[in-house]
């Protein structure tokens, strides 16, 4: 099983967004685990559950140097289209991450 994992602030908009990647996962019978966390805790999370894929919220964009020095190396790192996130959009946001996701394992 795949781990797409969102990280915001608090991890409450994104966990709302977490649950509609998870329902289009679901309905598309992909084996991914989506969930989301708040930033404090993502060194743990990562570390314990090794997502292949880490999300972070828009309103934590400015962390994305930091993340992708630190775990890109081993895992995906982007950040969520405001737009996307905004609208709450679960199926484009799958799209896109699993688009990344999978350009990654061509290399």
């Amino acid at each position: 099983m795949k781990r797409f994992y969102l990280f915001c602030n608090a991890g409450m908009s994104t966990s709302l967004l977490a649950s509609k990647m998870q329902k289009t996962a679901d309905a598309h019978e992909l084996p991914i685990e989506i969930k989301a966390f708040s930033d404090t805790h993502m060194s743990d999370v990562v570390n314990e559950f090794n997502p292949e894929v880490i999300l972070l919220g828009p309103q934590v964009k400015h962390l994305y140097d930091k993340v992708n020095e630190r775990y890109g190396q081993d895992h995906i790192v982007a950040v969520i289209d405001s737009t996307d996130y905004g609208n709450m959009d679960g199926e484009r946001v799958l799209k896109k991450a699993m688009k990344l996701y999978k350009e990654s394992r061509g290399k």
